[in-house]
């Protein structure tokens, strides 16, 4: 047990990049494949769109370490933003990560466990609805993903060492999994001799309407479907960043937390690309929403996107389709006890600093924040009744990217502004690969701002309303925020 009113030092090099693995891989790689490739409709503008992704998402990581290593307190991005620019900016993120990004992840990760055990459990079924007031409606879905929630939310409100058990056993048994998913992908491929990659359609990139009609893309048009399709690819690699929220709990973090962010996204990006390459090998990446088998309906339209289920079933037949079902149910489960033990201590972070309930800046008994879990369980449960997962994956994306961009400029800020700080990791090619990946999240937000309106813009908004929050918090709070006060 911890110290009374302490975090305990808990989490070595080990459990650290679990949580980076664990957090990262939950539903996005065995379903958003299948929207990427309705948007841009080729084999290989779809294995490009997942190599693109892993590149940003190690610059990023690469980027963090620098900021994770001379600030390794609690909050993670929040306590980074603070410092660069000013507590207004820490206010806001923490604001919209409670809003959206964080809880509408869990929410999403939830929806998806639930979604895939109905593979296994009929019974849980979006159209199996339990109750119905007007158009509004509790289906079994909604309340497996429940269930979940308050599940996994109960077990690290026992101590971060319950946590990181369970987080180390499906973490590193999920990426067993998938290495012999693509193990097997490959052997079957070498038996057609990689025949799938010599096809002349193979980069004929096209995008899918709902009837299954392929219109051909090329120049400004396929630039913009890139775009729009790395916002799947991108939440499936998000929440790499979570095990900065636990510094406090991190066993040397300004060295541990670098290397767990690099280990960590580096495998993760490598084992993605590889499992789309199973996909492509296993499935026709082109198909009809009528289609009456996996093949017919291809990857595009494989059914509800569950494209891994499509593609293992494309090797096996119809036993191996549970198996998948089982290793998503698994991959899941372990992703969002990840990202709900890692959330819980940045609204903490804020509460300490006045900027959110009192209560949610207090450890429990076994040294973490039980009530800080507790509102976060909450707002997600109730954001698995807001939406579907795909409009909630677009929230959580675009609100994202802004904070992602603005992360990233604190190292160029806090270079300038506290060069006085030690810094025991220095960002990998500063400056140029910094701003790289901050020029590329930037044409994703402006691609996404015009093709999207109906999800950025409300994400937009969420952002905003976070100012009058942030002013009235602080007029009614005895807490005095102070930027720059970290060392």
């Amino acid at each position: 047990m911890s110290e009374a009113g302490k975090f305990k030092k808990s989490l070595n090099l080990f459990d650290s990049t679990a949580i980076t693995i664990g957090s990262m891989i939950g539903s996005g790689i065995f379903i958003v494949s299948a929207d990427i490739a309705r948007s841009v409709g080729s084999p290989g503008w779809l294995l490009v769109i997942w190599a693109i992704t892993g590149v940003m998402t190690v610059l990023a990581a690469l980027a963090y370490g620098e900021l994770a290593s001379m600030l390794p307190h609690a909050g993670g991005i929040y306590v980074y933003l603070r410092e660069a620019y000013s507590p207004l900016f820490g206010f806001l993120y923490g604001w919209t990560l409670f809003l959206v990004i964080q809880c509408g992840t869990i929410a999403a990760v939830g929806m998806a466990f639930a979604k895939y055990s109905g593979v296994l459990i009929p019974w849980i079924s979006e159209q199996n609805v339990l109750f119905s007031l007007g158009t509004f409606n509790i289906n079994t879905t909604q309340l497996v993903a429940t269930l979940l929630i308050l599940f996994l939310t109960w077990i690290n409100t026992r101590g971060v060492d319950e946590g990181k058990r369970i987080q180390n056993i499906f973490t590193y048994s999920k990426i067993f999994i998938l290495l012999i998913f693509i193990v097997i992908g490959v052997y079957a491929a070498s038996i057609t001799n990689f025949q799938i990659f010599k096809v002349d359609d193979f980069w004929s990139a096209s995008k899918a309407t709902s009837d299954g009609t392929q219109i051909p893309l090329s120049g400004i048009t396929l630039a913009i479907a890139l775009g729009t399709a790395m916002v799947g690819s991108l939440f499936a690699a998000d929440a790499w960043y979570n095990i900065t929220y636990t510094s406090d709990e991190v066993i040397n973090p300004k060295k541990t937390i670098p290397r767990s962010l690099f280990l960590g996204t580096l495998a993760v990006v490598v084992v993605y690309f590889l499992v789309n390459m199973v996909y492509v090998i296993a499935l026709p990446l082109r198909g009809s929403p009528e289609g009456a088998t996996v093949m017919e309906r291809g990857i595009q339209f494989a059914s509800e996107d569950r494209v891994a289920t499509a593609a293992i079933y494309g090797i096996f037949g119809t036993t191996a389709t549970l198996i998948m079902a089982l290793v998503v149910v698994i991959s899941t489960f372990g992703c969002n006890n990840g990202i709900v033990l890692s959330g819980a201590r940045v609204f903490y972070a804020m509460a300490k600093d006045g900027l959110f309930f009192k209560r949610t800046g207090v450890l429990n008994k076994n040294g973490v924040p039980g009530f800080s879990l507790g509102i976060q369980a909450a707002w997600s449960i109730l954001l698995c009744f807001s939406g579907t997962y795909n409009q909630l994956l677009d929230y959580v994306m675009f609100a994202a990217l802004l904070f992602y961009i603005l992360t990233i400029g604190s190292v160029f800020v806090l270079r300038k502004k506290r060069p006085d700080i030690e810094r025991p990791y220095k960002a990998f090619g500063y400056p140029v690969l910094p701003m790289i990946y901050i020029i590329v999240c930037f044409l994703i937000v402006v691609v996404l701002l015009i093709e999207k309106p109906d999800f950025t813009w409300p994400g937009l908004i969420i952002v905003f309303t976070g100012v009058p929050v942030y002013y009235l918090w602080r007029r009614f709070s005895n807490v005095k925020v102070e930027a720059n006060k970290e060392d």
